[in-house]
């Protein structure tokens, strides 16, 4: 053990002792980095034996192949439970065939969670779709925010141009009582539908121009659904709705009773007061809350279910396209229903770059990986079936986090990576795609783990590929050379649209916001231009048809064309640094749901896609 104590403790918690960030620079993890992350997934006090197995014991989990037998070292007498409920004996080192799942082996006062996964994730077919933002899908001067009805005709639009695939924004349960907290990937709860999505087309909400007005749209949202759930108690199908609500169980129960008084206390829990902030000491809730947030619950279901469904129906190979954030927020409902399963005291986030050369904080809980075992890798499982049970194709934000995970203490000391298990997190994955018959994306940018993408590609999880990023030298690769175990895109929502980059928009913003000094903002630009020049060679020209040729001919079974090239936008969604310096996650669409399939700019991509992606 080290001088401070917490050396070969913090080695078997898996605190990475030191790691290379991507400006080639070496960070040691300090004793007090150490020390703060062993709190944090509450090893505070502890010693290395209390956590480590002793020699012989079974390891905390296994991955095993569907209907195979395995042998294991196993005392005289075993038993299995199984994850539909139902229970095996035996004896000796022979294991029977078990089907996929998440199994519980015990064995002479040991236990072992038995993942059983299919070797791969299912593969989607070579196809292209697009991304959207769902909020804007009301068009440039429509009311409300785009919902889950408008997703669907969005949709069947898209489908009748060829695509085969609509993506969108993460529409994980949000914090509806605070407008100021709308980013997508700060969710309360990421196993929770977001209730501001749910059609109200009586009352679709106020006008406020090109820009979401979320402080104006949220109240009418919510004020809508209160008229809606009114009329529902007064003569709805209250026995569809009952049965859907006894099926869903204890979560949904600890979630409504979460957010019943969060309309009373406030949208944080750590703010609440004191008996309130534990679920074992919350008073109940009234019955008429608990009523209209469990019905507003079952209506996001039913409207997202019925988008999925559109969107096959009308001819979409694979349908929506869903985004799994990579964390919770740590003051919202996942978090007080289960706090034991995430890390306290720290937020996710990412060693210093080029682009932050501070690191960055992200103001999200991160799983804590003891917790993960000990729960039979359970949370992780129903997160990731919350997504894939309402899509074709899912993305799992930051999935380097599968590997390692950057945690940040909150009192200020640098942060350090934590190692995730990462065959048993890939195992789980696998799980639940087979089961949904899904396929995933993998968001695998940044300073990414060796062997994380061979690993990926051995799960058959896809990896992304950002034209912005393919170029070396002044000249950009051809993507044709890409592995087909991708999905490639000109950008994601944190980077410049076609235009803003080729204009060099972003970086004017950045110079504009103080993020960038002049000499800075001018070697930035000097960059950009012999960027956009090297493009425009490589793919025969500078305009946006150009660029879509060139990233339609990509080998990646998956091309995402984004909706804001397509459509001549110029802004990004969301400029990664602020909060208030720029309207992050606001734009609207300059055309509506019901426009897409009709507009000229799409006709004209999906004219491109179809030609090239022959």
């Amino acid at each position: 053990m080290n001088a401070d104590g917490t050396g070969r403790l913090a080695e078997l918690a898996g605190i990475v002792p030191r790691y290379r960030d991507l400006t080639g620079r070496v960070h040691v993890t300090s004793p007090e980095t150490r020390a703060a992350l062993l709190a944090a997934m509450g090893l505070d006090g502890a010693t290395p034996h209390d956590i480590e197995r002793p020699p012989g014991s079974l390891p905390e989990w296994l991955v095993l192949a569907p209907g195979a037998p395995a042998r294991l070292p196993l005392p005289a007498v075993w038993r299995i439970e199984r994850e539909d409920g139902g229970a095996l004996s035996g004896r000796g080192e022979a294991l029977p065939p078990l089907p996929a799942g998440i199994h519980v082996l015990h064995a002479g006062g040991q236990e072992t969670t038995l993942l059983v996964a299919p070797p791969r994730a299912p593969a989607p077919p070579r196809a292209w779709g697009m991304t959207l933002p769902i909020w804007g899908l009301t068009g440039p001067d429509g009311p409300g925010l785009g919902d889950f009805a408008a997703l669907g005709r969005a949709a069947a639009g898209l489908a009748g141009q060829g695509a085969a695939f609509l993506g969108i924004n993460p529409v994980h349960a949000g914090f509806p009582t605070d407008p100021a907290l709308h980013s997508p990937y700060s969710p309360s709860h990421r196993r929770r539908l977001n209730i501001l999505h749910v059609p109200t087309p009586e009352h679709p909400g106020v006008a406020t121009g090109r820009l979401v007005d979320y402080a104006a749209e949220i109240p009418a949202k919510r004020a809508a659904l209160r008229r809606a759930h009114a009329a529902f108690r007064a003569g709805g199908d209250r026995a569809a709705f009952a049965a859907w609500r006894a099926a869903q169980g204890p979560a949904l129960e600890r979630f409504i009773h979460h957010q019943a008084p969060s309309e009373r206390f406030g949208p944080y829990w750590t703010d609440w007061p004191a008996a309130a902030r534990d679920p074992a000491t919350a008073p109940p809730a009234p019955d008429d809350e608990t009523d209209f947030h469990a019905w507003a619950q079952w209506r996001a279901e039913t409207a997202l279910a019925a988008a999925q469904a559109g969107a096959k129906a009308a001819g979409m190979a694979i349908g929506l396209y869903l985004d799994l954030a990579v964390g919770t927020h740590p003051a919202g409902a996942e978090t007080w229903a289960e706090r034991d399963v995430f890390a306290g005291g720290v937020s996710l986030g990412a060693p210093p770059d080029a682009f932050s050369p501070s690191g960055q904080t992200w103001c999200l809980a991160p799983f804590n990986p003891r917790a993960l075992v000990a729960r039979h890798f359970r949370p992780l499982a129903e997160t990731l079936r919350a997504q894939l049970r309402f899509a074709g194709l899912v993305r799992i934000d930051h999935i380097l986090g599968f590997d390692r995970a950057f945690w940040v203490p909150q009192d200020g000391t640098p942060g350090a990576y934590v190692a995730m298990p990462r065959a048993a997190m890939l195992a789980v994955l696998r799980i639940e795609a087979a089961r949904a018959g899904a396929a995933v994306v993998g968001e695998d940018l940044g300073n990414v783990p060796a062997g994380l993408r061979e690993a990926l590609a051995e799960s058959g999880i896809l990896g992304c590929r950002i034209l912005q990023f393919e170029e070396r030298r002044a000249r950009f690769a051809d993507p044709r050379d890409w592995p087909p175990l991708s999905l490639a895109a000109f950008g994601t929502h944190d980077l410049p649209g076609f235009e803003g980059w080729r204009r060099g928009a972003d970086i004017a913003l950045r110079r504009s916001l103080g993020h960038l000094g002049p000499a800075r903002a001018r070697a930035a630009r000097a960059a950009r231009m012999r960027r956009v020049r090297a493009l425009a060679a490589a793919a025969g020209g500078d305009r946006v048809d150009d660029m879509h040729r060139l990233l339609a001919r990509a080998g990646s079974l998956l091309v995402a064309l984004q909706g804001g090239d397509v459509l001549g936008q110029c802004a990004q969604d969301n400029l990664p640094g602020t909060v208030d310096e720029y309207p992050n996650w606001r734009h609207r669409l300059p055309v509506s749901a019901d426009g897409l399939g009709t507009d000229a700019r799409v006709a004209r991509a999906a004219r491109i896609m179809q030609q090239e992606r022959r």
